[in-house]
């Protein structure tokens, strides 16, 4: 369930813990100071639409470039930003560091190391949408090619890829938490404990520290920050991942919980955000669906078992990416997508309540 920081999402009674992943509302460009030009440079993005079933024209933009007319590969720069987040004696006195080598399950691998060699970034997995093989690649860039099979099946040579960047400036975000901001509790999806931070609190620590690193993060890059067992929450526990934009800048952030079968295990979180990073960056492709007012790929699956992961062995690994919907369950044609499916291995068969 995605939704806009500004509005409580349905917690389900005091105390009640509900997985769910956020959109932040785009906001107007980061405040550089006063007389100072906002940073050169674009995302690389195309732009399409739609009649829907209902006869709604509607309309998007997506990262990349246009799978109907590209035959080759995009790369779009992504600097990946580890957040510290520390807990002091009121509210819990722990650290959740994702640049250290303590997480369960990863062996001598942090947590920043570990996101590097997931199949969001390695492009080494076989990504398959029933029988049709959407081709050896990173995760995002496969699900985009079963999504707009009807193109790639012929524009064969179409890949979206995410380039790791290393930028010498760009240094950890280290947060402290306050109590009124947050607290360390037992994760209520599975064993361990876990940090909780307001998400509007996280969020403006975002563009602070976004705006502070203008010269080196500008729009065509695509800025990836991510914790380590940390959950937001905006009236109630707890919040994988959001995605969104401060004018041309997008961002997305994820957490990774080491936790096995919990929530946001491992890339799970940073599947979803990535993947609704790249089919609407600005948050604003808006659909005629009752149940999701833009178009989120990941929101139609989270709520299936296990939180609508699949297994993939890689790197001796077992990651556990989740399915993404396709375009014909905002009520695009059929002919777009592999096998004329709504989602990428049809564990959805439905179009969105509305169409």
């Amino acid at each position: 369930m995605s939704y806009a920081a500004s509005a409580a999402p349905n917690w389900d009674g005091p105390g009640k813990a509900r997985p769910v992943f956020g959109v932040m509302k785009a906001t107007g460009p980061l405040n550089y100071g006063k007389g100072t030009p906002p940073p050169a440079g674009t995302l690389t993005q195309w732009s399409g639409g739609f009649t829907d079933l209902t006869g709604k024209s509607i309309t998007f933009r997506m990262a990349g470039a246009d799978p109907s007319s590209s035959n080759t590969d995009t790369h779009i720069k992504t600097v990946l930003i580890p957040i510290i987040f520390v807990f002091g004696a009121s509210n819990g006195n722990m650290t959740f560091d994702p640049t250290q080598k303590h997480t369960a399950g990863l062996k001598k691998l942090s947590v920043m190391a570990a996101t590097e060699k997931s199949p969001i970034f390695t492009p080494d997995a076989d990504f398959k949408s029933g029988s049709i093989d959407c081709g050896t690649g990173q995760y995002l860039d496969s699900f985009q090619r079963c999504n707009f099979w009807g193109s790639v099946s012929t524009n064969t040579g179409y890949h979206t890829i995410l380039d790791v960047t290393k930028i010498k400036k760009v240094k950890p975000l280290t947060i402290t938490v306050s109590s009124s901001q947050g607290k360390v509790i037992n994760n209520p999806f599975g064993d361990g404990i876990v940090g909780t931070m307001s998400i509007n609190s996280f969020d403006a620590q975002i563009h602070s520290y976004l705006t502070s690193h203008a010269a080196q993060i500008t729009p065509d890059i695509f800025p990836l920050f991510v914790s380590y067992d940390i959950y937001l929450t905006q009236g109630g526990c707890c919040i994988g991942g959001y995605h969104s934009a401060a004018g041309t800048q997008t961002y997305g952030y994820s957490t990774f919980v080491d936790t096995a079968g919990a929530f946001s295990e491992d890339m799970s979180a940073l599947s979803h955000e990535v993947g609704e990073w790249m089919d609407d960056p600005f948050t604003n492709n808006h659909v005629n669906c009752q149940d999701n007012s833009i178009l989120e790929v990941g929101d139609p699956l989270e709520t299936l078992d296990n939180y609508g992961t699949f297994v993939v062995k890689m790197n001796k690994i077992k990651w556990h990416p989740q399915e993404l919907a396709m375009m014909p369950y905002f009520g695009d044609s059929t002919s777009v997508s592999a096998n004329g499916w709504t989602s990428m291995h049809n564990s959805i068969t439905n179009v969105c309540p509305g169409q």
